[in-house]
């Protein structure tokens, strides 16, 4: 058999620019400051002219980016913050962990919070709505710009997986009041451990959560808040530095992959994403839809090719969030698409003959009526 086909690999996007991020490591330490130097605020002066928002704050990780957000904007307990149903828990957990209750919308057919259902889950304590954009696809936001304004409600965007990705020519993060960040080593933007930011044209709740993130100091030594240590470090802002300087080109060639995706697999069995007129899509995954997931899963993985479920338990039926009462069939859109939907390999770096194999053997999988897979002639 031909060597595995990993479902993401992050060895083959270091090599790409392997000497730029060496000599960028180098260079920070032997800089011998670590911590809240030039390179974090080069990166945040950086990141936030390439988002287009005024202010940029790097922080420990995506999930601090959430919840920090949240209590920057003093939403709490017994406030309720609307978001999507199919999203990853830690969207979530920046909501809950500040004590507010999270209401869920389903999605629509591009996996994102469905507009048209929001206006229904708003109610005198509903404070903000949390717009992921899930999959690298920017969600539709003005409809919803237009009912934060009506119902003067907050909006934060988890961008954790749209570095880039724009609705109607805007970029995910600057609709609202707070974008958030992740730099996760598998996002588009990829730090090379934890990373998060994240971007306001706000100046105080910049300040706020400068703040926060440096134990609620100030001044050294002198707490306003009790904050938490949630500071990008150096090295990582350094790294990020050299991976936003090759953004676009490791965009082109995602989507130089996605794009054949589209064209060449063609199988009825498989539901492929689809792209909203006026929004564009960074490919974070490759998300398709099979009914009989399960038997797919191991027929690829007996041909050499991994996959990943993007996400098998949507949040309102984890265990986690027991406590809000949810049964099954609660979203059934939701989930629906937990039940059916696979992210098939994409990677900076993966070659023409990975992608070739990918699409041949999507291609020569079969359904019979049994729902058995078969190879297709």
């Amino acid at each position: 058999m031909a060597d595995y086909i990993m479902p993401n690999r992050m060895d083959r996007g270091f090599y790409q620019f392997q000497g730029e991020y060496e000599q960028k490591a180098i260079e920070v330490l032997r800089s011998g400051w670590y911590i809240l130097g030039k390179e974090l605020q080069q990166f945040e002066e950086e990141f936030a002219a390439y988002t287009g928002s005024r202010y940029c704050v790097g922080l420990a990780s995506g999930l601090d980016a959430l919840w920090i957000a949240f209590r920057a904007l003093g939403i709490g307990k017994g406030d309720e913050v609307i978001v999507q149903a199919n999203t990853y828990i830690a969207s979530v957990m920046g909501i809950t962990i500040n004590g507010a209750t999270p209401v869920f919308v389903e999605p629509d057919e591009y996996y994102n919070i469905d507009a048209d259902r929001i206006e229904e889950k708003i109610t005198s304590k509903t404070k903000a709505i949390l717009v992921v954009h899930l999959y690298g696809q920017a969600s539709h936001m003005k409809p919803i710009v237009e009912l934060a304004s009506k119902y003067d409600l907050r909006i934060v965007e988890d961008c954790a997986q749209s570095h880039g990705a724009c609705s109607e020519g805007q970029m995910t993060g600057t609709f609202g009041d707070i974008g958030c960040f992740s730099f996760y080593p598998s996002k588009n933007l990829g730090a090379f451990g934890d990373a998060g930011a994240i971007v306001t044209d706000n100046p105080r709740i910049a300040e706020d959560i400068k703040m926060i993130r440096n134990y609620g100091s100030e001044k050294r030594y002198y707490n306003k808040v009790v904050g938490a240590n949630s500071r990008l470090d150096e090295i990582q802002a350094g790294l990020l530095r050299v991976k936003l300087g090759h953004l676009k080109e490791l965009q082109d060639e995602r989507t130089a992959i996605c794009e054949r995706y589209l064209k060449e697999i063609k199988n009825g069995a498989l539901i492929l994403p689809k792209l909203r007129e006026g929004s564009t899509t960074v490919w974070h995954q490759f998300v398709i839809r099979c009914r009989r997931r399960k038997e797919l899963i191991s027929y690829l993985e007996e041909n050499g090719i991994g996959t990943i479920i993007h996400y098998p338990i949507p949040p309102h039926l984890s265990e986690a969030y027991s406590y809000l009462g949810y049964r099954i069939g609660a979203y059934p859109i939701t989930e629906m698409y937990a039940d059916e939907v696979l992210s098939i390999p994409l990677y900076n770096g993966m070659t023409e003959e990975e992608t070739d194999r990918v699409i041949k053997y999507l291609n020569l999988w079969r359904e019979d009526d049994e729902g058995e897979q078969t190879l297709g002639h």
